[in-house]
């Protein structure tokens, strides 16, 4: 069993940056993919990134693309999200994922996290 838990949001103001971390533990870390997801209030929840498992290879959706930077620290078990040039849109619950496939869509993970606020102001 795999346990994720997210740390990291908060409120700031748009232009902003926040940093979101996604602390591991059970399995070893380095074997998960590990994706970011978010979900705005009434919305759906969609695809913000994903690394692979060495952190060699990273994907961004265009909404976030140039503006969110992941990275992972395989000896601390850890992900992180830096979010950059904060928008207003960018409010959402913020929740980090591991599994076995490079995925942008919910299925293609098998554990989750309890997710974290991200509230950006105008």
């Amino acid at each position: 069993q795999v346990q994720l838990v997210e740390s990291g949001g908060g409120l700031v103001q748009a232009g902003g940056s926040l940093r979101l971390s996604c602390a591991v533990s059970g399995r070893t870390f380095s074997r998960y993919h590990m994706g970011w997801f978010r979900q705005a209030p009434g919305k759906e929840r969609e695809y913000v990134s994903v690394i692979n498992e060495s952190g060699s290879s990273i994907y961004y959706a265009d909404s976030v693309r140039g503006r969110f930077t992941t990275s992972r620290d395989n000896a601390k078990m850890t992900g992180y999200l830096q979010m950059n040039s904060l928008k207003p849109e960018d409010t959402a619950v913020y929740y980090c994922a591991a599994g076995q496939f490079m995925a942008t869509t919910e299925r293609g993970y098998d554990y989750w996290g309890q997710g974290t606020q991200v509230t950006v102001s105008s």
